[in-house]
């Protein structure tokens, strides 16, 4: 940390010696510190909520965001499958529900195993729903 911030040396000696679930903030200030270095402060703030969100499992301004629109619904609703796909979570429909079937697609934080769950139009209305695949790659998907 101290080769890659500009963080006075007595906060990173004292971070040093952080454990347990401090060693997870003392990570979280080196990400921002780092990110503000290469993308300047304002990209870093971003960042760092978008990381928020996605880690608490709450919809937010900054995330990556699909918008569907009634075109994309069938019969006013949409599976799954299709929802991976247009949000670019996943290649191909077969890629999609191998994800599904491996348990790596979570739903608002709730796991999905059934790679025919549907989606109403009411569910991506508002704040809409977060997919999160695997453990990094989220959209957040509305409906306009």
């Amino acid at each position: 940390m101290r080769m890659l911030t500009f963080l006075p040396l007595e906060e990173i000696e004292a971070m040093e010696k952080w454990e347990d679930n401090k060693i997870n903030q003392a990570k979280e200030v080196l990400a921002f510190e780092l990110t503000k270095l290469v993308h300047g402060e304002e990209e870093a703030t971003k960042a760092q909520e978008s990381a928020r969100a996605l880690f608490s499992g709450t919809a937010h301004d900054n995330m990556p965001t699909t918008e569907l629109n009634d075109a994309d619904l069938t019969d006013g609703s949409i599976d799954i499958i299709s929802l991976l796909v247009k949000s670019g979570l996943a290649p191909t429909r077969s890629e999609g529900r191998r994800n599904v079937e491996q348990g790596g697609v979570t739903v608002d934080g709730e796991k999905v195993d059934d790679f025919k769950a549907t989606f109403k139009k009411d569910d991506l209305t508002g704040d809409g729903i977060v997919i999160k695949r695997g453990k990094k790659k989220f959209q957040k998907i509305v409906i306009k």
